[in-house]
């Protein structure tokens, strides 16, 4: 079989096809059966990789890193003060230096451009492992886990609650319009997705079969729902002042029994973590003590639940960053 992927890079749904993201989801599959069957598989070994980090992460860091290690490669971290990037050296410089040692690269940091300019200037295969505007790892692990309860993508009715806007809410109606799924994005009118991009899914559902509703009605959005999904209400990088109006425009928003007793009665509930559902963090503690709320995006009943899946999602985080790095860098 012919790998059309090999020395691609991975910075958006939007640029692979339905077709290409379905090979991806079902290496993944092949993999995590590789994985639990105990199966060694290195058909990368020998190759070096570089995961270059200005925002931290538990999942994704050792996603990349534990993946990294099973295809037999040699992983570098280098964290938020780990580089001299964008400070004493240009991205740009930064990307034919680290293209000349290694074979691979993941990036999680803020700007779209900066993991584009390192794609385009390393040649060598770029990963987003998240930037403010999208996050294709993470989608990839949660249509895994889609399929593994529904046994398909098409057709199954997604609806987000939240902050719309984000990387996560723009990446999910992506991958649900090219998957021919129906999405629906539940918030307030100002945080619902940018337009343009809510126009280019539209044009790509017309051609999947999917669907895209924009509501602010609660209702609306979870009746019937297949899959009830959420987010954090404040993003890593956003200031402390905007949780007091997050928080007022959100609430009406958390996941709760009640939405999720609106849903199909065989939903699950997804979060791609952290998530605030007690008081157990230092943020939780302090939400409770500055707006005497004990969770936030969603209620510990919810998330304790036997509908919620969010541990399958985040182990899927490893197995689909395995076929990511495989796909793009070997022969399969």
């Amino acid at each position: 079989m012919q790998n059309n992927f090999k020395g691609r890079s991975f910075l958006t749904l939007l640029d692979y096809t339905p077709e290409e993201i379905q090979t991806l989801l079902n290496l993944s599959k092949e993999l995590k059966d590789k994985k639990h069957q105990g199966i060694t598989f290195e058909p990368l070994k020998g190759k070096n990789i570089v995961l270059l980090f200005e925002k931290d992460s538990t999942r994704t860091r050792c996603a990349f890193q534990a993946g990294g290690n099973d295809l037999g490669m040699n992983v570098t971290y280098l964290g938020p003060t780990g580089s001299q990037m964008g400070k004493k050296e240009s991205i740009k410089d930064t990307a034919r230096v680290l293209g000349r040692m290694y074979d691979g690269i993941e990036y999680r940091g803020y700007e779209q451009k900066t993991v584009e300019i390192l794609a385009e200037y390393s040649k060598v295969p770029v990963w987003n492992g998240l930037t403010d505007l999208y996050h294709p790892t993470q989608i990839l692990a949660d249509f895994l886990t889609i399929q593994e309860n529904f046994g398909k993508l098409k057709d199954i009715t997604f609806a987000y609650f939240g902050d719309a806007r984000n990387n996560m809410g723009n990446s999910l109606m992506i991958g649900a319009a090219k998957m021919g799924m129906n999405f629906r994005a539940v918030a307030p009118k100002d945080l619902w997705p940018n337009e343009a991009l809510v126009q280019k899914c539209k044009l790509i559902a017309k051609e999947t079969g999917a669907s895209i509703t924009l509501t602010e009605d609660v209702k609306e959005g979870a009746e019937n729902a297949d899959v009830i999904y959420t987010d954090v209400w404040v993003s890593m990088g956003e200031p402390d002042h905007v949780w007091k109006d997050r928080i007022e425009k959100l609430t009406p928003y958390q996941v709760n029994k009640n939405i999720m007793d609106m849903a199909n009665k065989n939903a699950i509930f997804m979060h791609c973590l952290p998530a605030f559902h007690n008081r157990e963090t230092k943020i939780g503690e302090d939400i409770f003590q500055k707006f005497s709320m004990d969770a936030l995006e969603v209620t510990e009943e919810v998330f304790e639940s036997k509908q919620s899946v969010v541990f399958d999602e985040a182990e899927n985080r490893m197995h689909t960053i395995k076929a990511v790095m495989y796909a793009t860098m070997g022969d399969f």
